[in-house]
């Protein structure tokens, strides 16, 4: 089964790469309180068919280059920006 995860598209600037950022919760060691913390992967988007703003599905593949090892899976929701 391959690693897949959900996050906001935040970059599309390169040729068949989108940028997600993908936001979970951790807990401080010593006080326990829940952290917001994010993370950002690169990934394969063959038609260049995100826009900023969408939510998407990415899953993990063999690297495609050095920091590029996560495809695009499906677009869960398109964003509203024109």
């Amino acid at each position: 089964m391959r690693l897949e995860k959900v996050g906001k598209v935040v970059s599309n600037k390169m040729e068949k790469t989108i940028v997600v950022e993908v936001s979970y919760l951790k807990k401080h060691r010593l006080y326990k309180k829940a952290i917001r913390r994010t993370s950002r992967f690169k990934a394969h988007d063959e038609q260049n068919e995100c826009k900023i703003g969408d939510v998407v599905r990415i899953e993990e593949c063999r690297p495609i280059s050095k920091e590029k090892h996560f495809r695009l899976a499906e677009i869960i929701k398109h964003s509203d920006r024109v």
